[in-house]
């Protein structure tokens, strides 16, 4: 079954060597289901380097919440992505277009293939549908306003704002995302029109890659790998970014498993409530990422089960 999928992809790039648009490869995903292993056996294959799609691992000293991929576990494949932009700096959409569209282009200037790997869907969706994102410039005073309504009333509140003016984007914004939440507002606000990215011409060919699990299966491995990243230190890199400064109200610290240690270190939960909330947090982000990639059409499925006990048998 796996290498029939590799055999796909063989011939998805011998398929558009000749073409106007250049090949890509796109691996998506939930949570936990296998993404990264499975780029890092695609890269090797065709030549490839692997561009991560993750709005959280952009971010520096985030490794054990973001599950980074360690350079010891790169086998030598260049990863692109991690690690660009510190705590504190703002990222947006347009950031990550710029840069993701860019690394693109070299990778395939130097003859290799580049391969798409996570699990953030907006992200995916700027690049395989060239989003028109919109260019509202910054305004701090509103920005200001917001989050002291943010610190006063809280983030539930702070995202009603955002569905009485535009509900479809609040749909797809967590009301975790502070950052996304008054971003959407602002631009509503500045432009006098909702949030939408227009979609235009994809400039890419695109292989998508999805794995699936069954969902109880899924949760599983959340929660496994969840006590994994407690034993491997995550309380302690959230108390290192508190100690280096950064505020706890920051966007990058809205992530899941660092908003929740944040309260817990704070003394709003318990430790074990923490872990749960994680837990809880993760499977409930892990229904919204499979609801977005199902609305992709074009996903070329692969099971959960086949694909570990393929990748074990190549160790």
């Amino acid at each position: 079954m796996i290498e029939t999928l590799f055999g796909q992809i063989d011939r998805f790039i011998k398929d558009n060597k000749e073409s106007k648009k250049p090949a890509i490869v796109a691996i998506v995903g939930p949570t936990a289901s296998g993404k990264t292993a499975l780029s890092l056996e695609v890269a090797k294959r065709f030549n490839g380097e692997v561009i991560s799609v993750d709005s959280r691992q952009v971010y520096k000293y985030m490794d054990i919440g973001t599950n980074k991929i360690h350079s010891s576990q790169m086998k030598g494949i260049k990863h692109h992505l991690i690690d660009v932009v510190d705590p504190s700096e703002e990222f947006t959409l347009s950031h990550y277009q710029r840069l993701a569209t860019r690394a693109i282009n070299d990778i395939h200037r130097r003859q290799k293939l580049p391969i798409l790997c996570g699990g953030t869907g907006l992200y995916f969706n700027t690049i395989l549908e060239n989003y028109n994102v919109p260019k509202v410039a910054p305004n701090y005073e509103l920005r200001h306003q917001l989050a002291r309504y943010y610190e006063q009333y809280g983030q539930e509140a702070l995202h009603d704002l955002l569905k009485k003016k535009d509900p479809v984007a609040a749909e797809k914004i967590h009301p975790n995302n502070v950052r996304y939440v008054i971003r959407a507002l602002e631009i509503n606000e500045v432009s006098k029109e909702n949030k939408h990215d227009t979609r235009g011409e994809p400039d890419f060919a695109t292989f998508i890659v999805g794995i699936d699990w069954p969902r109880e299966v899924l949760y599983d491995r959340i929660n496994q790998r969840v006590d994994e990243l407690m034993e491997y230190g995550l309380l302690n890199e959230v108390k290192t970014l508190l100690m280096r400064g950064y505020k706890d109200n920051l966007p990058a610290l809205s992530s899941i498993g660092y908003y929740e240690l944040i309260q817990f270190i704070k003394g709003e939960l318990s430790y074990e409530e923490a872990v749960e909330k994680i837990k809880q947090n993760t499977r409930n982000y892990c229904k919204r990422q499979l609801t977005w990639f199902r609305r992709y059409d074009t996903i070329n499925w692969v099971n959960g089960k086949a694909l570990k006990d393929f990748l074990q048998s190549k160790k």
